[in-house]
């Protein structure tokens, strides 16, 4: 159980901060020329459409649009095609034309399920969720890899931005058949924005950080939500099944029915059809018990504060290439209430993160050293400095911001 104790500390950590912010512009490398495209990704009729996996044709390299469909991805080569792919839509070969202009806008057609086609197994979704588990360690890597990531924080009191940080992050991750706590992550660049306001001063730490695919990657760490104690609590429900990369999914929906000492979740889970892997999952943390909920999200807070949590939700997705499937993109979101003696209302705060693997290699791959590891315990807001370069992330993929975010970003700016 003591993973799971860990884990249950990955949450979110309320202090009164006063913070000490560097005011230096930091200075870009610039190194090989970059080719860069950018665009949004619609369906037929125009909505713009968040989290689709955007790929370079033919290379490791990758992003996923934000919540305005918007993306930009960046090679050492002159992008030719894309490929894209995302729930519910039939996967996309786009061909870049040769002499386009300004933001690309790609259309993705809705999938469609023919339900006679689809190969029930013997049993129940039970069965087939515990077979998915049975087949982890011949689903996914086999051996080592480093992945390059890119992180995103971001802390909203009521619908004002206080805090914002992000980072470029190298990921080891071990194979799937060695332990969790192998995995190491370490920072390679970051930057963050803070309020300066003295009522901001009441601030949200997300422990973990860029930790996030470690421990949130729960294929590999079990105790997140398929430790077998937990799954007792659960009934399965068989939903209607999806097509996500061309792959039809079936689509399994936990919910608890037995109490349990701890907080569990609802959601669903996506597993493939043919190979039975774990291809995503979206769950919520239960909230009808709120002093199992608060015990869940909560390490600390200051004295006098009452804390209400409100919602814990958590995205975990992956890819499948050469018939191997990797995780490639975490979302967590946190909201909860805050009031103060003495004061007659309570203040609402938002904290997001998310987290996208744009490149991996298995090739000479080694441990992260120790003092280089980004830890569990380590609060990712002190690991960064303050930022004022537009050209921040010339040289990386990112999730482009959305527009709200660049206007917080502009807005923060302008206080220093």
């Amino acid at each position: 159980m003591a993973m799971k104790e860990v884990f249950q500390r990955y949450s979110i950590l309320l202090l009164l901060m006063f913070f000490t912010v560097t005011t230096g512009a930091q200075d870009i490398e610039q190194t090989d020329k970059r080719y860069s495209v950018s665009g949004v990704v619609t369906d037929q009729r125009g909505k713009q459409l968040p989290y689709v996996n955007v790929n370079v044709s033919g290379e490791r390299v990758s992003t996923v649009t934000n919540e305005d469909g918007f993306f930009t991805i960046k090679t050492m080569r002159q992008v030719k095609a894309l490929d894209l792919s995302h729930v519910g839509y039939q996967t996309l070969h786009y061909e870049i034309p040769e002499f386009h202009e300004g933001n690309l806008v790609i259309k993705m057609k809705p999938s469609t399920v023919v339900l006679n086609d689809i190969v029930v197994r013997s049993g129940d979704a039970k069965r087939i969720f515990y077979e998915a588990m049975d087949k982890i360690t011949d689903n996914y890597p086999q051996h080592s890899e480093m992945m390059k990531c890119f992180y995103r924080e971001c802390v909203q009191k009521r619908s004002r931005y206080i805090n914002i940080a992000e980072a470029v992050a190298n990921l080891y991750k071990p194979s799937y058949k060695h332990k969790i706590d192998l995995g190491r992550v370490s920072i390679e660049k970051g930057r963050r924005l803070v309020s300066p306001k003295t009522s901001d001063t009441l601030g949200v730490k997300i422990l973990g950080g860029p930790n996030t695919p470690i421990y949130l990657d729960f294929v590999k760490n079990k105790d997140f939500v398929l430790d077998p104690e937990d799954l007792t609590h659960y009934e399965f429900k068989m939903e209607d099944p999806v097509i996500t990369d061309n792959r039809l999914q079936f689509v399994i929906r936990i919910t608890p029915v037995y109490a349990a000492p701890w907080a569990l979740y609802e959601g669903v889970f996506h597993i493939d059809q043919e190979t039975l892997a774990f291809t995503r999952a979206e769950l919520s943390l239960d909230m009808r018990d709120r002093e199992k909920a608060t015990n869940r999200m909560l390490v600390r807070k200051p004295i006098g504060v009452r804390f209400k949590p409100r919602e814990m939700s958590v995205t975990v997705s992956y890819t499948t290439q050469d018939n191997v499937t990797r995780i490639n993109y975490v979302r967590t979101l946190f909201r909860f209430n805050c009031d103060w003696k003495k004061r007659l209302f309570s203040t609402s705060f938002t904290a997001m993160s998310e987290l996208v693997v744009t490149d991996w290699t298995d090739q000479d791959v080694h441990p992260i050293k120790g003092r280089d590891t980004f830890y569990q315990r380590d609060a990712f807001f002190d690991k960064v400095d303050y930022f004022d370069d537009p050209n921040f992330w010339a040289d990386y993929n990112i999730i482009e911001p959305t527009e709200s975010l660049e206007n917080a970003i502009g807005k923060l700016r302008k206080k220093y």
